[in-house]
């Protein structure tokens, strides 16, 4: 390995940049060799060894330096019995080693929550049944013997898995939710100034008040269902693509299709 010399004269107080630290050395002269790739701590002055500095972690051992900070500590660890979770066990709603219920971590999404890939398409992935298997776990009548704490993190994490269940199962708010995920602002109350939407619409709901019968109306039902669907799709492949605007126009295609739905479910 290549060796580089590299002489420090410190009449008074100077800095040694060590990567982004900076150390402050008081001597009368110093010098010392280490290699410029992988520098070793026993070639430094004895200060440094005191303070067991390694440099290949970049962590000074201070306090308050450290590469984690006593709140990410507190944060991937039990409340009650300290114990660590690594990142891949997430999410962290219950302890494996205590079984108490863990505080709301809002940096976990509903896709997380469930063990779920990040995709629209969620089809056949058992969700109902991982739904039942955290209520079980979480739900505020199972924990009523335990301390007012962990009964109050049962309910804002039981409630938080209902609202994350209730999203993943409906396409359009799975749809919205997924794109906000991805940073694309979703505004659900935006005008449509799509004319040929904008006709179809107005053309669904003459025809809907213009049927005299439950059989009549069921029958548009299932074209606007029909209709819905193909504008998932369309919002499946916008969304693989990256083509947020057509994905966006998807999503407004769906909201109106399940409008007109909702209506015609009142009238039945």
């Amino acid at each position: 390995m290549l060796m580089k010399k590299l002489r420090i004269s410190t009449p008074f107080s100077q800095r040694l940049l060590l990567g982004r630290r900076e150390i402050v050395i008081s001597s009368s002269k110093t010098q010392f060799d280490f290699p410029s790739i992988s520098p070793k701590v026993e070639q430094f002055p004895q200060f440094i060894q005191s303070r067991k500095l390694n440099f290949l972690r970049n962590d000074l051992g201070f306090s308050g330096r450290t590469l984690f900070s006593t709140e990410a500590a507190k944060k991937n660890s039990c409340w009650n019995c300290c114990n660590g979770v690594s990142s891949n066990t997430m999410p962290f709603l219950v302890c494996t080693a205590c079984g108490c219920v863990q505080p709301v971590d809002q940096s976990v999404d509903f896709f997380q929550i469930f063990g779920l890939e990040k995709k629209y398409e969620i089809e056949g992935e058992n969700l109902e049944r991982k739904y039942k298997d955290w209520q079980r776990k979480l739900h505020p009548d199972l924990v009523h013997t335990k301390s007012q704490k962990e009964r109050e993190y049962a309910a804002e994490q039981s409630a938080r898995v209902i609202d994350a269940y209730r999203t993943l199962t409906d396409p359009l708010s799975r749809a919205i939710y997924i794109l906000k995920l991805e940073g694309v602002h979703v505004d659900e109350e935006e005008k449509i100034d799509d004319v040929e939407l904008l006709t179809e619409m107005l053309e669904i709901r003459e025809t809907v008040d213009e049927a005299d019968d439950s059989q009549a109306l069921k029958q548009i039902q299932g074209q606007i269902q029909g209709k819905f669907e193909q504008s998932s799709i369309s919002f499946t492949d916008a969304f693989q693509s990256r083509k947020y605007e057509e994905a966006l126009a998807a999503i407004r295609r769906m909201t109106y299709y399940k409008r007109a739905n909702e209506e015609i479910v009142r009238k039945l």
